[in-house]
């Protein structure tokens, strides 16, 4: 019988955090180590609910060949721990942390060559499936119009959203460009005619939408449209298992969710 993959949850007091302790409890693939808080959290010492045993938010990380993998829904500083960490003990990780200055990311990129590192903005496995998608219609319609469209919650600060650019970051790259030279965030007023290239997102923000991204191709006389909405935030934290699960115990190498995707459908 498979040994279950040996987790830590860092930023288990997070709204990530929760929802992968929430899953994890009754998934058979994974034994969970450590719920790691911040420093300062008010839950430390604190029993986790969703979890049977003494098991309790702690901000002491565990003793060395005790994990397989890390999942870190932290923060900059959060991140910093665990990457330190998962370097010294030769653990996989596994980050959805935003927000890094690039003096960080660069630390992180480097990691790779020591630890098996898998790094994603939206950890939705749909997301991933359309971002492939995209690549090749992209690529195979390279003279098409291309709009972005975003909605999310009115409490979402960034616009546009993450994923948004990172999908116009595809598109760019499927056509031998960069989002930095075809981008067009907003239009108004008499903007003339559509330069031949760009890519446009617009943005929606309102109720307690959790994410939708429709993606327009436009050509003379036809459009392709490809759209996902997400309706539960429990879609990211399983993605982040699913991650979690198969990247625990391979080589070292910086991964995404498109590798895995793309072993699947080898199968």
């Amino acid at each position: 019988m498979t040994q279950p993959v040996r987790l830590a949850i860092n930023g288990a007091t997070g709204r990530m955090g929760q929802a992968l302790l929430a899953l994890v409890k009754d998934d058979a693939r994974f034994s969970l180590v450590a719920a790691i808080a911040s420093p300062d959290s008010s839950k430390l010492g604190r029993p986790v609910d969703t979890c049977e045993g003494a098991l309790s938010f702690t901000h002491e990380w565990p003793a060395a060949d005790a994990l397989d993998v890390v999942v870190d829904f932290s923060g900059p500083a959060g991140l910093a721990e665990a990457l330190t960490y998962c370097e010294s003990h030769g653990v996989a990780l596994v980050t959805g942390t935003t927000g890094l200055d690039a003096t960080f990311a660069q630390r992180l990129s480097a990691s790779s060559s020591r630890i098996a590192l898998l790094r994603a903005a939206n950890f939705s496995l749909g997301v991933a499936v359309l971002t492939r998608l995209l690549r090749q219609a992209a690529a195979a319609l390279p003279d098409w119009d291309l709009d972005i469209i975003e909605a999310h919650h009115n409490r979402k600060e960034d616009a546009p959203s993450g994923t948004a650019l990172a999908l116009g970051e595809a598109a760019a790259d499927a056509r031998g460009t960069s989002l930095r030279e075809s981008a067009v965030y907003a239009r108004e007023g008499r903007v003339g005619p559509r330069t031949q290239g760009t890519i446009g997102f617009a943005v929606v923000r309102g109720g307690d939408i959790v994410g939708e991204h429709e993606l327009l191709l436009m050509g003379q006389g036809e459009r392709l449209e490809l759209v996902h909405r997400a309706t539960d935030r429990s879609i990211f934290a399983r993605g982040a298992l699913e991650a979690a699960h198969w990247l625990s115990g391979r080589e070292a190498g910086d991964y995404d969710l498109d590798a895995m995707l793309a072993e699947r459908s080898s199968r």
